[in-house]
């Protein structure tokens, strides 16, 4: 996971709702939806392409490519890829998909640069799309009243916008998940996460799953987010997680790209202090990561992994990699193991039906948003439980309103292959209530 670099001048409660110091209240939260939508219809905004038939319902994906720090080619590349697909279906209820995308460059002047090219461009809904800088994009999607559906879940600002429609849990769960299962079979637990404003975030998080199943809190070791070795991370982690000689430790790095780089230092680090086991969220692996460190032979040999879906070599997949054979056999951006291209799939299928869900209605920002607002069940195919959103909902109280699908999915590295530990989802709504955040 990144973030972006510390300023702490600009530090604030980031579970809160912006401009605001109050605790969130659901309520709030369903007045704020309303005067976005007033807003909008008040100062003869179009939301939208109009209900002409003809016309190409156009929605937009971001992503950064080509920064030093996370990159996500893979989920712009895949949206063109689907709506190739579509279109060659006949479109979405005989209209055509046109899909925008934008290299949000891990910046947050790119960023706001992206959202305002969608509001030019009158997209009605940006789709499956990463980044860090909700704060800046947020507020101009909500001026033009474009719902963002499917972004990652790298920030908290996407757990409380009215107009943001999160398919999975985010950090928040993946967090909270890892921790409960570490709590069972850890000795003291090191986390390595990036010393930034997005990365503050994470001990608590791990530290709810932690102490549900009666451990100790994480130590908590900030690194570099742009750093090209991490041998000094390596030996504090491995010196914190050792302290304990009647119990293997564990090791969790959360550093986004950068957390091959940090077990590569780790690799050699690690010969000279006793065994530890390794874990960390989907997103800072996946198969095409353990492949490329050795396989079998990996350092992340034997670790465990929270994720927001299906292992990816499960059959559920079977029709996101017949779109990829389809429309972007070759294309290497494009990994079906990637959390962000599978995000994306998840992001258009939820379009998908909402658009079909409205017949022969106007397709436009406004629709699509009241749409979801009324209370539209989506099936993902079994990716994700039913998915709804609602302006009240569980998690309100601890500043994730609009968080509906709190479940992960656990894996474990074997022989080199992410498979499934555990089979089904489990649900860590109970763990997030009593994480302190304060």
């Amino acid at each position: 996971m990144t973030g972006s670099p510390r300023n702490r001048s600009r530090l604030r409660n980031s579970l809160l709702p912006r401009r605001t110091s109050r605790p969130f209240r659901a309520g709030a939260l369903a007045s704020g939806a309303l005067a976005a939508t007033v807003l909008v219809a008040g100062c003869g905004v179009l939301p939208g392409p109009g209900g002409d038939s003809d016309e190409p319902i156009t929605v937009m994906t971001w992503a950064p490519e080509k920064t030093s720090a996370t990159n996500k080619p893979g989920m712009p590349a895949f949206a063109k890829a689907y709506a190739r697909w579509v279109n060659a279906g006949g479109g979405i209820n005989g209209r055509e998909l046109n899909v925008i995308t934008c290299n949000e460059r891990n910046d947050s002047v790119a960023a706001s640069r992206c959202a305002r090219a969608a509001v030019k461009k009158g997209v009605v809904a940006v789709l499956g799309s990463y980044s860090q800088h909700a704060d800046t994009f947020l507020p101009t999607l909500e001026g033009a009243g474009i719902p963002y559906i499917g972004g990652y879940g790298i920030t908290t600002d996407e757990f409380t916008s009215p107009l943001s429609y999160p398919v999975n849990g985010g950090q928040p769960a993946l967090l909270a998940g890892l921790g409960r299962a570490l709590a069972d079979v850890c000795g003291p637990v090191t986390l390595i996460r990036p010393d930034t404003i997005a990365g503050d975030q994470l001990p608590p998080l791990l530290d709810s799953g932690l102490s549900a199943g009666g451990h100790e809190p994480t130590a908590d070791q900030r690194a570099a987010e742009e750093a090209t070795e991490y041998g000094g991370q390596a030996r504090q982690a491995l010196e914190a997680s050792t302290t304990d000689p009647e119990a293997e430790g564990c090791v969790v790095p959360a550093l986004g790209d950068r957390t091959s780089t940090f077990m590569d230092s780790f690799r050699r680090a690690r010969a000279d202090h006793p065994d530890v086991r390794t874990a960390t969220v989907l997103g800072s692996v996946d198969q095409t990561t353990i492949n490329t460190t050795g396989g079998a032979s990996s350092p992340y040999e034997g670790s465990y992994v929270t994720g927001w879906y299906p292992a990816s070599s499960d059959g559920l997949w079977d029709p996101m990699k017949d779109v990829i054979k389809k429309e972007a056999f070759g294309d290497n951006r494009i990994d079906p193991a990637d959390a962000g291209v599978q995000t994306t799939w998840i992001a258009y299928t939820v379009f998908k039906q909402v658009v079909e869900s409205l017949g022969g209605e106007e397709v436009s920002a406004d629709t699509v948003v009241r749409t979801l607002n009324a209370g539209l069940k989506v099936e993902t195919g079994g990716l994700t439980p039913t998915l709804r959103w609602q302006f009240q909902d569980k998690l309100a109280a601890v500043g994730f309103p609009r968080m509906v699908n709190a479940n992960v999915t656990f894996q474990e590295v074997k022989d080199g292959r992410l498979v499934s530990g555990r089979d089904g989802f489990i649900d860590v709504t109970d763990t997030l209530r009593n994480t302190d955040l304060t």
